[in-house]
């Protein structure tokens, strides 16, 4: 499945021909370097790992260095590897995003935004216990029963309880195609893509 790593832009909207406003995400896709290109003969399975975002040679180990300085780049910050890429590209090329075309559906994957330790109202959609009648003040964001007492004295693993929300990897799929800006290296999906802005997206076709 051929890909590319991004950056999340952050999002906009256009018009489409009808007159409606469709929300959009705009990500900066590449240009990626070809990293390694891995085959059966010697990794047992094929890949393509690109590498995106400029990082410091200061923080970068020597056994990075020299992996970096095989396909002549300089060091870089996120390296992801693409299994079954369409064209397999050569080592130290550029993957920009003449991948693309507009009009097509594409997958984007992020991590979603963090937003800590939330109760079961927010992480899972509860409605609460019910009306503030008959002194019930403090129970209308509360989760209510969680199990029975005598039998099975616990509470059953899965059960839809306050805690950490977020900060999951997702993936989005059927993204269409909007715009793609060569010159800058933008691409614009259609809907909303998971992570903050400024996080690394990742696009496959």
């Amino acid at each position: 499945m051929s890909g590319i790593i991004g950056k999340k832009v952050g999002m906009t909207s256009v018009i489409s021909p009808e007159g409606k406003k469709i929300p959009c995400t705009v990500i900066q896709a590449g240009p990626c370097v070809v990293t390694q290109v891995k085959n059966e003969q010697t990794d047992g399975y094929s890949a393509v790992q690109l590498s995106f975002g400029e990082a410091k040679p200061k923080n970068t180990g020597k056994a990075m260095t020299g992996h970096f300085n095989k396909a002549n780049t300089t060091p870089k910050h996120k390296i992801v590897e693409f299994k079954h890429f369409e064209s397999i590209p050569a080592l130290g090329s550029i993957v920009t995003v003449d991948l693309f075309v507009e009009g097509e559906y594409v997958e984007a994957v992020g991590t979603s935004k963090g937003k800590g330790f939330q109760g079961v109202v927010k992480r899972h959609g509860f409605a609460g216990v019910g009306g503030t009648t008959h002194g019930q003040h403090d129970r209308l964001r509360a989760p209510g029963s969680l199990g029975a007492s005598s039998w099975p004295s616990r509470v059953f693993k899965g059960m839809r309880m306050a805690g950490r929300m977020g900060g999951e990897r997702v993936k989005m799929t059927n993204l269409m195609v909007l715009k793609i800006n060569k010159d800058n290296n933008l691409i614009v999906l259609k809907g909303s893509v998971p992570g903050s802005k400024g996080s690394y997206i990742l696009i496959e076709k």
